[in-house]
């Protein structure tokens, strides 16, 4: 055999052999370059941090759990000059082509790699392929070795082409284009169109305008560079280059063009973080109710606590919702990934109002005279009536809470080298309700701590009567610097809205609102001691016989320690059982005058039985949950049951009605609300230390607290610091935009309605004819 012939056949021989070998290997790598590339089940159901919407009950987005600020919308909430805009400065040949643009990827090889024009090409990237890069990204090295970055780009780029085209085949171009915007970040905070919509202009993707929307679709190549808060010029630069794409590409004409490249960028621009949005302790509070576990008895320094919350786990489906409630896997869902909605019993509008008459009340009015009033103060904020040792304790408590103390603590530093840190002066960012809500100064922490315990905080929550539904809930005065709810974690002193409990007990034993009794002071025997409520009541009052009614108009703690005589502290524990307070309660006589710790939370449920006509009805604040396809997970409804009947419950309202027509309450007549039916209850602590207003009209309960972080900073005087002048205004400015507005079904020509065959006489006229008249409106000796 010839010496070629031999080379050739040894060459066929060893590519025989070999080939085998070489494929296997061949596959091998292929099918681990290529093994991560997306499955049809993956293109389905992308892994994306989805966050979970919270909606109002008319249909607005209130907030969201989130990690990244996505939330999804369809092609057909797009506006559409928004869709025009996208194909026009990313994929004009979009429509034609199945997730390569050949075209394309020509014009780039020739123009980067034949002409060396690297800022030639645009990459050729389709909307698809974007799509693939964002939703499955690209592989990185860092290896050293030559060529290594480029091949694993190179087979990156081919993972793409692969998984757009596998898009291409299982959805829509719409499907697609959506799919895109959803995907993609425009900075901020802000991730796919809607959160980007939302925090640049306030709006939804299908009310964007021409300009907006050109702005948004250019903002995605540079999020930073073309952000139009912190670079405006380079910003409608951009946007106008994407203008000028659409009239380049027929989508606009020139008329069109050169009118809008003119206008300027218009924002309402709001950062859409954990502390924004509308109702964030109502979010918050959201999830803390949702994640809670299982009660253990352990936990709770309280029997009644423990029974409370143990309830709360057995009967309400969304105490603990996430734990009872795991996925088809057997997983947990995560609020801040899964993409739920949450679709709430909040009204927008209310919440609204809400948020706003603190905000009206406390920046305005309450904080201003307080401000003014500490200034006297030896150790302001702290009352000159709080003892040396007392405020030093709360001083230490303070530091102890505070994230420098657990920082410098965790560093290593000894107790008296963090101590001293506290006494140097340091830049720092605090709230204000002046400017932009903070401003930068300079102080020590100890003096940050003073600061920030003299502001006073508020709560409020509204629902309705029949149903449970929560309108509005509120936990504070700015969530992003005030972060306690006060609502319903917050359990303070009720002071005298205590006092209806203990008539409603007698309403339902027979008495009515005329009973007539005398009003002296009462004295109870308890154990070796005797004990006599202090009497709120003008000398003049006093030895008068009064009515029922004009007792809880006054707040008169004569009459009520009178009632609790009657039918001791058990039997008013009883009766607030069955109102609805789970929270505990000492029965002993003072219980008669408010010294329970309560939340506004459960006070409220407990007034909106009188409008709900006997029927305690437990708070709803979730109508149902959905996963992000659309699936309903839970639907709640809610829990009732019949508490008192509905006669006494009538009488109840009578009783109320006079605390705000001639009492208490007056203020709401004279300077918030003159017309229409109206009944609540005023309540003001020890010290006014805590100011409270709890009322309801035929269709809304609504209640109110008022006071300071530490129960040692409060006003000095009953006037500024009784719960008329502390709460009751923040009940009226909301009341008034409601009235105002016109479409929440709230109306002045609403009517408290009595029961069936109802017969009793409210004309209380006799000898308490003169203590009850008209000149007592506006008596400044609010309770």
């Amino acid at each position: 055999m010839k010496i070629k012939d031999r080379d050739k056949f040894l060459k066929r021989f060893w590519i025989v052999v070999l080939s085998p070998f070489v494929l296997v290997v061949f596959f091998l790598l292929m099918v681990g370059i290529f093994s991560d590339i997306p499955s049809f089940e993956e293109l389905e159901d992308p892994q994306k941090n989805i966050a979970t919407e919270v909606i109002s009950e008319d249909g607005e987005l209130l907030t969201t759990f989130h990690i990244e600020n996505r939330s999804f919308v369809t092609y057909d909430e797009l506006a559409p000059s928004l869709v025009q805009a996208v194909i026009a400065t990313e994929d004009v040949r979009f429509e034609g082509h199945s997730g390569i643009d050949f075209k394309s990827l020509v014009r780039v090889a020739v123009k980067s790699l034949m002409l060396g024009r690297r800022s030639s090409g645009g990459g050729g990237s389709t909307l698809s392929q974007q799509l693939a890069k964002s939703l499955f990204p690209r592989d990185t090295v860092k290896s050293k070795i030559p060529g290594a970055k480029t091949f694993v780009l190179g087979v990156s780029k081919f993972k793409e082409w692969i998984t757009a085209v596998k898009l291409e085949r299982n959805y829509t171009k719409n499907e697609i284009l959506s799919m895109y915007l959803n995907s993609v970040f425009y900075g901020s905070n802000a991730y796919g169109i809607r959160a980007a919509a939302n925090t640049f202009f306030g709006k939804h993707p299908s009310e964007l305008t021409l300009e907006e929307g050109a702005l948004l679709v250019g903002m995605v190549n540079k999020p930073t560079r073309y952000n139009p808060v912190t670079n405006p010029e380079q910003s409608l630069m951009r946007r106008n280059h994407v203008l000028s794409q659409m009239y380049k590409y027929d989508f606009i004409d020139k008329a069109t063009f050169d009118s809008v490249r003119t206008i300027p960028i218009k924002l309402a621009f709001i950062q859409q973080d954990h502390n924004s949005g509308l109702g964030p302790y109502f979010r918050d509070m959201l999830r803390r109710i949702m994640h809670a576990e299982k009660p253990q008895r352990s936990d709770y320094a309280q029997a009644e606590d423990f029974r409370a919350d143990s309830l709360l786990w057995r009967d309400d489906a969304l105490y603990g919702w996430l734990f009872k409630n795991p996925k088809p896997d057997g997983s947990s869902y995560n609020l801040d990934k899964d993409g739920l909605k949450i679709y709430t019993t909040i009204n927008s509008k209310m919440q609204r109002y809400a948020e706003d008459a603190i905000v009206e009340h406390l920046s305005k009015d309450l904080q201003v005279v307080f401000n003014r009033e500490i200034k006297r103060n030896s150790s302001p904020p702290f009352s000159n009536s709080a003892p040396r040792d007392v405020v030093e304790s709360v001083m230490k408590k303070g530091r102890r809470w505070s994230d420098r103390y657990r920082n410098l603590k965790a560093d290593g530093l000894s107790e008296s080298e963090i101590i001293e840190t506290f006494t140097k002066p340091a830049n720092m960012r605090v709230f204000s309700w002046k400017d932009k809500g903070y401003v930068d100064t300079v102080m020590t922490p100890n003096d940050s701590i003073r600061y920030y315990k003299s502001f006073l905080r508020a709560a409020f929550m509204a629902m309705e009567p029949q149903t449970g539904f929560v309108k509005a809930y509120v936990g504070g005065p700015n969530y992003r610097y005030f972060k306690y709810d006060n609502a319903r974690q917050a359990k303070r002193q009720v002071g005298s809205t205590i006092k209806p409990f203990l008539y409603t007990l007698a309403m339902q034993e027979g008495y009515d609102p005329c009973y007539k009794v005398f009003n002296v002071p009462q004295t109870f025997i308890i154990g070796d001691t005797t004990w006599t409520p202090e009497s709120t009541d003008k000398p003049e009052w006093i030895g008068n016989e009064v009515t029922l009614k004009w007792g809880l108009t006054k707040s008169s703690n004569n009459i009520s320690a009178f009632l609790m005589k009657q039918f001791g502290p058990n039997a008013m524990v009883d009766m607030c059982r069955k109102l609805g307070v789970t929270s505990y309660l000492d029965a002993v006589p003072s219980l008669c005058l408010g010294p329970a710790d309560l939340t506004l939370f459960e006070m409220v449920g407990a007034y909106n039985t009188y409008p709900s006509k006997g029927v305690h009805v437990d708070p709803v604040f979730v109508l149902r949950i959905e996963d992000k396809a659309g699936n309903v997970l839970s639907s709640f409804t809610a829990r009732k049951r019949e508490a008192i009947s509905e006669h006494t419950a009538y009488l109840m309202v009578n009783l109320m009605e006079g605390v705000v027509n001639e009492g208490t309450a007056s203020r709401l007549r004279w300077k918030y609300v003159p017309e229409g039916p109206i009944a609540g209850k005023t309540g003001t602590t020890n010290d006014q230390a805590d100011g409270w207003f709890i009322g309801y009209v035929p269709k809304l309960t609504a209640g109110v607290w008022v006071g300071a972080e530490d129960r040692q900073v409060h006003f000095e005087g009953l006037d500024k610091g009784g719960g008329a002048n502390m709460a009751l205004p923040i009940w009226g400015i909301f009341m008034q935009k409601v009235l105002k507005d016109g479409t929440l079904g709230i109306s002045t020509k609403d009517s408290f309605i009595a029961p069936p065959g109802f017969s009793v006489q409210f004309n209380c006229k006799g000898s308490d004819e003169d203590i009850n008249s008209n000149s007592f409106l506006k008596d400044p000796f609010f309770h």
